[in-house]
């Protein structure tokens, strides 16, 4: 039976593995060379033809690093006419006025850059390549004066958690348009002992509702789903309303719960379709199946969007439809994407 009404608001699409930094918390295990299998222009054309058939997400280009594939222009052009809104993630190193340029006429409509510290020393220590903050630094000057919107996105992991009000300052002093802060999945490179406490977690989670009120730019949290109850719990005049799993009032700041398979999933750049990156259990793959077909059909993606499913205190929470927990981190740590999420502290009062 396919769930018609599911349409996915994201999709990620893993350009290509090829990178020119080797970040030591990175998902895709990037390599200096491009994999030979990965999707040729004509396979990703189909696929962004079958997602244009039903939905109008926001269509990610990510990697590695996606500059370095030639076609990324024409791709995202391809993606725009079809409908679908083009984003892309560079590392920012690569950006010079001409490709800044190129980006903006393909559609592009905003791109999004790591940064992981407030200084090249920071930074630089997580992403093993000497002057990678200063290259950076010097691609995200070139978007601003080329009029190309960019946003930040840091990962929270033992390495920075003193440093993220410094980062914020440097954030808003780039000119970014928004702060993405990524709670770490330990997944690729990503690794356990990186992984901040959960009491440490809850604490980050609550500066940033914080500062997401006073901030000049908006602030939002990625696998941070336990981010749904902070900040239902600390507004108080909020009261739940809407269907279940919308947010209600307040939505600015609002960053969705778990969305792998529930309005999210990534494309890796073989063709694999998974929940998202860090999840690395496939629904199918592009070059078999209709994206449509995975995307509303498969039994993964199915379960994913059943909290009933959910198991432990996960499928006991009163958060579950708003949260559900991340299964990526619940896979990781119980080999079962339906166990309860294991960095939260919250106990459930049902």
């Amino acid at each position: 039976m396919h769930h018609l009404k599911e349409e996915p608001r994201l999709v990620a699409w893993e350009a290509t593995a090829a990178c020119n930094l080797a970040c030591v918390h990175c998902r895709a295990e990037a390599q200096t060379e491009p994999d030979p299998d990965e999707l040729t222009t004509a396979e990703v054309k189909r696929l962004i033809d079958q997602i244009a058939e039903f939905a109008s997400p926001i269509f990610i280009i990510t990697g590695g690093e996606p500059m370095l594939r030639e076609d990324v222009y024409e791709i995202a052009a391809y993606a725009s006419e079809r409908g679908l809104k083009p984003v892309m993630s560079p590392n920012g190193t690569l950006l010079t006025p001409e490709t800044v340029q190129k980006i903006k006429e393909a559609g592009v409509s905003r791109i999004s850059v790591s940064l992981d510290g407030s200084s090249a020393e920071k930074n630089d220590s997580f992403r093993m390549v000497p002057g990678a903050f200063d290259a950076a630094v010097r691609g995200l000057e070139h978007a601003r004066r080329g009029g190309l919107p960019f946003q930040i996105n840091t990962t929270v992991t033992r390495r920075n958690l003193d440093d993220l009000e410094a980062m914020f300052r440097t954030v808003v002093d780039l000119g970014a348009v928004g702060w993405d802060v990524f709670m770490l999945v330990p997944t690729g490179r990503g690794k356990i002992e990186d992984e901040v406490a959960p009491e440490e977690y809850e604490r980050v989670l609550n500066w940033i509702y914080d500062l997401s009120k006073e901030a000049p730019i908006p602030v939002k949290v990625t696998c941070g789903p336990h981010y749904q109850r902070i900040s239902r719990l600390r507004d108080k005049e909020e009261r739940l309303v809407g269907p279940p799993g919308h947010p209600a009032g307040g939505a600015r700041r609002r960053s969705p719960g778990c969305m792998g398979g529930r309005g999210f999933c990534f494309v890796s750049r073989v063709g694999e379709v998974y929940p998202c990156g860090y999840l690395p259990v496939s629904a199918g793959n592009v070059r078999e199946t209709h994206f449509r077909e995975i995307y509303q059909g498969s039994e993964l993606f199915r379960e994913l969007r059943d909290v009933d499913r959910l198991k432990g205190k996960c499928g006991r929470c009163e958060f579950r439809r708003v949260c559900s927990g991340c299964r990526a981190r619940a896979y990781g740590a119980y080999g079962d994407y339906m166990a309860e999420e294991p960095y939260c502290t919250y106990e459930p009062r049902v």
